[in-house]
């Protein structure tokens, strides 16, 4: 049968080969002549979009793509998994070949290093007045762990690894050193700067590059297992600056920046933190996003094709630029650490293809309400790392990740669409080159899309005319040519269209333009390579699938 919803042809397989080819192919010829239009495409609908290219919304960092590197124990578990293995800062296999190659994939990859142990981590510097031990399980502690101890000949092992694939660094600081529990989740008293002074001059003396200091993670309005007020907070903010411009005062390196406050977003408590520091203290204003809820939450999948849920964080995101323009106008916000489910992920959603629909969708939504950073949890650890555990092999949202880094440009342009809300469209200014590179999510199980695209004066992708497809041309549609030129001659656009091996949305395997993408039998990361059609030829979008559509001659003066 031959139909847009089944896209295959099943041929009984005869016992005659040289007779079954002849009679397969009279049946594939007749098929495709006599089926009517209406048939072949019962399920395509015709998008127009028009992206407005005269001005930038918002502007994002250059490496705006970021993944974190956390603390937990291979002992961490959570609904009866234990996800983590040997993949944290304290115990991953920091010599893998496939790791580093990972990250020197993105050229110039950002890295956060922190999550929810990181406020009892202490430093093996300076004057220790405690035992440097690892993390254990204890019942009294923070997330049923102890203390935990980083000692310095694992940071130098740890900052080979980062110089070695030019990894831009944020460090995650404990903001609860010296401080003790009040009641409930509360937590108050001085914080005590004396280890991360001394871990802070460690760092300098070996000339290792940190571009930004973060100070505490989720401690935040209520917190999430401790909180420290906002006054407090603000307060420990001006104390840690001037330990940050002492150190670096007679230092080469350039004074990293101050992040804080890692947590989730409460407009009070976020506006009190930056009247309290007050002007030109904190650089960068972080807040962690996981809207997908717990990991074992059996609704996840429905959540994640469902744009109306998708588009609910918006107001996060839209709430946190403005608080920041009303109250602190000289930082930038970042979104420091962002899973999608908490507690390590879905098992079969985080780490799988169906999750790039949210995460694309995550990327190309916070773009727009002028977030710098977006952070994932995780580059490896739990069920959310871009990265296998042990194997370091990527899954299908490493290379999403890789994808946006290296088409997406700073610049975010406006779209408009007459489409469905299952059409997600996303247009930036293409990386290092001209034009402009559109992102389409389908999250329709059914229809197909053909879209046109404009600036609002010219066409520049037409909708293909109604007329019956020739033989020869319906022959060719699912094939293209790759490289840079066609053999026509003609200028060409770059598509990479994304889709699940199979057709299994939980598939851990992710086709690029028909492709598996897996690492070669060199253990390299394989070449995301493209398909060359027609600038002028409409775009196809598939059902259930992403694409990047890079337009080289789309004419955006902001672009220029």
């Amino acid at each position: 049968k031959l139909g847009a919803k089944s896209r295959k042809l099943w041929i009984v397989k005869l016992k005659n080969k040289t007779m079954g080819f002849k009679v397969c192919f009279f049946v594939l010829l007749g098929c495709l002549l006599l089926v009517p239009e209406t048939t072949m495409a019962q399920d395509m609908k015709h998008v127009s979009i028009v992206i407005e290219g005269a001005s930038l919304i918002s502007e994002t960092d250059e490496n705006f793509v970021c993944a974190t590197l956390d603390w937990w124990p291979h002992d961490k578990c959570n609904y009866d998994n234990c996800p983590w293995g040997y993949s944290s800062v304290i115990n991953m296999d920091l010599s893998h070949p496939l790791l580093a190659k990972a990250i020197k994939a993105f050229r110039t990859l950002r890295i956060r290093i922190g999550g929810s142990l990181q406020d009892q981590v202490i430093y093996d510097v300076g004057d220790l007045k405690t035992p440097c031990r690892p993390f254990r399980k204890i019942n009294s502690g923070l997330f049923g762990f102890s203390k935990g101890c980083l000692h310095m000949k694992r940071w130098d092992e740890l900052n080979s690894l980062l110089t070695e694939t030019g990894a831009i660094v944020t460090f995650g600081l404990n903001a609860l050193h010296g401080r003790h529990k009040l009641r409930g989740n509360a937590w108050g008293g001085a914080w005590n700067r004396v280890n991360t002074q001394d871990f802070i001059n460690y760092t300098i003396s070996k000339g290792y590059v940190i571009d930004s200091w973060e100070f505490g993670n989720e401690l935040s309005g209520s917190g999430v297992g401790a909180s420290v007020s906002a006054e407090l907070y603000g307060k420990d903010l001006i104390v840690l600056k001037d330990v940050i411009d002492n150190a670096y005062k007679d230092s080469r390196l350039v004074k990293p920046s101050l992040v804080a406050p890692g947590g989730f977003y409460e407009q009070q408590w976020y506006t009190k933190l930056l009247q309290t520091s007050g002007p030109g203290v904190v650089d960068v204003v972080t807040h962690h996003i996981y809207n997908l809820g717990s990991g074992n939450d059996p609704d996840l999948v429905k959540k994640i094709l469902d744009p109306s849920f998708l588009s609910k964080i918006s107001e996060t995101f839209k709430s946190v630029n403005q608080t920041i323009q009303e109250h602190g106008p000289w930082a930038s916000p970042w979104v420091g650490e962002s899973g999608g489910a908490y507690n390590s992920g879905g098992r079969h959603v985080s780490d799988a293809f169906i999750d790039s629909f949210w995460y694309l969708d995550q990327l190309g939504m916070s773009s727009k309400h002028n977030t710098k950073v977006y952070c994932r949890q995780t580059l490896v650890g739990g069920f959310y790392g871009l990265l296998e555990k042990g194997t370091f092999e990527p899954n299908p949202d490493y290379y999403s990740a890789l994808l946006w880094h290296r088409l997406m440009g700073k610049g975010v342009l406006r779209v408009q669409t007459d489409g469905p809300p299952h059409l997600r469209v996303y247009a930036h200014c293409s990386k290092g080159r001209a034009g402009v590179t559109l992102l389409l999510i389908n999250l329709s199980n059914q229809s197909d899309f053909t879209v046109s695209v404009s600036n609002g004066v010219n066409v520049v992708l037409n909708v293909e005319p109604k007329r019956k497809k020739s033989l020869l041309d319906t022959l060719k549609k699912p094939f293209s040519w790759i490289g840079n030129k066609s053999s026509d001659g003609y200028l060409n656009r770059e598509e990479y269209h994304l889709t699940p091996e199979n057709g299994d949305l939980k598939s851990k395997t992710m086709i690029l333009n028909g492709k598996p993408l897996k690492p070669t039998a060199a253990g390299d990361i394989p070449n995301l390579e493209p398909v060359l059609r027609g600038v002028s030829s409409p775009v196809y979008v598939l059902p259930l699938s992403m694409a990047f559509i890079v337009l080289p001659n789309f004419d955006a003066s902001a672009c220029s």
